[in-house]
């Protein structure tokens, strides 16, 4: 039946997602190159039929707009006049789009377009808000991202901008013909050139270093004053003002990332001023997460990884914005985990997780990384884990079981996960050798994680009949037997060729501590031989440092996790960062810190798995996290990790839990569920809208 709500924009479930998405990752350049990604691209269905029942005390009239073409019918009979008669109806709305997915919006005086309606692409299954009806199902996703107007059509989405000056202007020595822009830390948008008459040439730079390298640097654009770009929108010349029109050209339609520009005008060219438009996606500023603590070195730790956060957090959650402003798999699980402890915007989670998956059939792994397509699996459990929102898992279903099964289809014949020609095996950059072939620990304690994560999904779904649970157990039970040196106390790297590679790195180690593969005396033992071992290869990616550290951390070494973010997060800002980079290694100096992919300036300095201290901070330090979904119930497990006090607040669902301590009281508000303070072996409950105060 029609739910009485208010009107929304509804759209096949996830069609916006593939569209959008393949719009967002085709947006890299390479030196004025278009750079599309290299994994297989869905694209929306272009004929959508949407379906609802209505029972009318008297006529109503409707009004229906549309992203297509459509046609009206009532009870399966075609009609032009927008009027459904009194009774019990079955609405049906067809829209045909071959450029953008089709959506409609429905509104009258109870009929309104919402959740409750169904919606097929003429494969003749149903698809309704339970995921189910005549075949499997997903549920529709409808107006998650405000498209509650007839004037604000999903494929008309933009993210928002606002202007920004540089912060100095220069001519650099040695380049007297250009001038140098510095807008002061690193920043993504359109630049604006004003009364431009003649052609500018344009060189980015997330480095000074990289925008007076004209012959190496990642991105130009070559610019002219005869028309005007206004974030992507083409605006004509108005002559009649002559040579004062102020013209605004903006990237070529494409937005950049950057700290510095130079600008270079062709002989006889002149212009008045150079900004930007700096493009940002919205936040609950009053709903965002926050740390503050005795070390200012940290706070500003805490401060760039939340900003880096952000200016990777767009249309979906993104790796770098320089490069390569694609969303991965792997990349985005860590963004997932950062978010819900800074701005919890569940939205951009759904959006990125639906993107990711694409469409049936599957014909290869999650950016063709087997385990990225892993990650991928436990995105959706730690989603749910977070928001207890059991309709996304729900919508998810289907595509998570057809994507399992195609993992199944490509296991070995002892039933693990086992590289083939066309995969991309990834696990971690890594600056000592270590094969990607043959049976990887690592791979395996991933694939046993994404087979739990379908158990549990399956349970919560009510589905019965799956044997994932099974399957996970054994497959614990037998990388535990295969790959576990009693003699080394470590998992070993890997089969090769049937032969054992004997090697021990920090990856499958922290990993089985991570997931629950190692119960305590193995865990200490791990720790021991292995994560605090020296002669064992050091991590140096953020990206695996995540999980370096919060390995560490699940041990309760809080001083020492803190030290190491001092050193490596400090390191960079020592180095002059402003956000934090996809790689850094100390030992480097000056400009190999830029280099990477046999590039001078191939490294992203603003990269999305640079923020964990965002994650870490929060669930470690302000010690919140859920204990059930959602956090009905929660825990808060403070540590000062050294120092001399802390404070901060970490968004959930439905409110903020604050937490301050000292060394001599932590206190505790928080808005919302049941929690329970915890300090050693103390406990105490946190009731909602009242202080919780410990004294130590």
């Amino acid at each position: 039946m029609q739910d009485n709500n208010k009107s929304t924009w509804i759209w096949y479930p996830g069609d916006f997602e593939v569209w959008l998405g393949n719009i967002f990752n085709n947006r890299r350049t390479e030196r004025g190159s278009m750079f599309p990604p290299f994994w297989k691209q869905d694209s929306h269905y272009p004929t959508v039929e949407f379906t609802t029942t209505v029972d009318l005390a008297e006529p109503e009239d409707i009004t229906i707009v549309a992203e297509g073409q459509y046609n009206l019918a009532v009870d399966g009979k075609l009609q032009t006049v927008c009027t459904i008669p009194a009774g019990h109806h079955r609405l049906g709305i067809k829209v045909w789009n071959q450029a953008t997915p089709p959506a409609v919006f429905v509104s009258g005086k109870t009929i309104h377009s919402t959740a409750s309606w169904q919606t097929t692409y003429e494969d003749k299954i149903w698809i309704d808000e339970n995921g189910v009806a005549h075949g499997s199902g997903i549920y529709v996703p409808v107006g998650s991202w405000n498209f509650n107007s007839p004037d604000t059509p999903p494929s008309h989405f933009r993210l928002l901008c606002r202007e920004q000056r540089p912060v100095a202007v220069t001519t650099p020595h040695g380049f007297p013909s250009g001038t140098l822009y510095d807008f002061g830390r690193e920043t993504f948008g359109y630049l604006k050139v004003k009364n431009l008459q003649g052609t500018l040439r344009i060189y980015y730079g997330e480095s000074r270093e990289e925008a007076l390298d004209k012959d190496h640097c990642e991105t130009l654009d070559v610019v002219n004053g005869q028309w005007t770009m206004d974030n992507g929108q083409l605006a004509t010349q108005d002559k009649a003002k002559g040579n004062n029109y102020q013209l605004s050209i903006v990237n070529c339609q494409l937005s950049k990332a950057f700290r510095f520009v130079y600008a270079e005008p062709d002989a006889g060219t002149t212009y008045d001023d150079l900004l930007m438009d700096e493009e940002y996606a919205p936040h609950d500023l009053a709903r965002s997460g926050s740390f503050r603590c005795s070390d200012d070195l940290l706070n500003r730790i805490w401060d760039v990884a939340a900003y880096t956060m952000d200016l990777t957090t767009r249309e979906f959650f993104m790796d770098g914005i320089k490069r390569d402003r694609w969303t991965w798999s792997g990349d985005a699980i860590q963004s997932y985990l950062m978010n819900y402890y800074l701005r919890f915007d569940t939205e951009c989670v759904k959006r990125t997780i639906r993107q990711l998956r694409g469409k049936d059939p599957v014909t290869a792994h999650v950016n063709t990384i087997m385990d990225y397509t892993f990650y991928w699996f436990k995105s959706i459990l730690d989603y749910y884990y977070y928001t207890a929102d059991v309709a996304f898992v729900r919508e998810m279903w289907p595509r998570m079981v057809t994507l399992m099964d195609y993992v199944e289809g490509r296991l070995n014949s002892q039933g693990m996960a086992e590289g083939q020609p066309d995969d991309w095996i990834f696990v971690d950059w890594v600056d000592f050798p270590m094969h990607k072939r043959g049976t990887l620990c690592f791979e395996q304690i991933l694939f046993m994680k994404a087979m739990e994560t379908m158990a549990t999904c399956a349970k919560l779904l009510g589905i019965n009949k799956s044997n994932y649970r099974v399957k996970s157990e054994e497959l614990r039970n037998k990388i535990k037997q295969v790959f576990w040196s009693y003699e080394h106390k470590a998992y070993f790297h890997a089969i090769e060729d049937g032969v054992m590679n004997r090697q021990i790195t920090k990856f499958p180690n922290m990993f089985a501590i991570l997931y629950g593969m190692s119960y305590e005396e193995e865990r200490r033992e791990i720790m021991q031989s292995v994560m605090l071992n020296p002669a064992i290869p050091a991590i140096t990616t953020p990206y695996m440092r995540f999980y370096e550290l919060e390995a560490l951390l699940i041990d309760g070494r809080h001083e020492q996790v803190l030290d190491e973010m001092r050193d490596y997060w400090g390191g960079m800002l020592r180095e002059g960062a402003t956000t934090f980079w996809e790689k850094y290694v100390p030992t480097e100096s000056g400009t190999q810190h830029l280099a990477m992919y046999g590039r001078p300036y191939g490294k992203s300095l603003c990269h999305a798995w640079g923020a964990s201290p965002v994650y870490l901070l929060g669930k470690y330090y302000l010690g919140v996290r859920p204990t059930k979904p959602g956090y009905q119930e929660y825990e808060v497990r403070p540590s000062l990790g050294g120092l001399d006090w802390l404070e901060g607040d970490v968004p959930t669902p439905h409110g903020m839990i604050h937490v301050s301590m000292d060394r001599h009281q932590v206190t505790v508000h928080a808005t919302e569920g049941t929690g329970w303070l915890i300090v050693g072996d103390r406990k105490l409950q946190i009731t909602a809208g009242e202080p919780a105060i410990m004294t130590l």
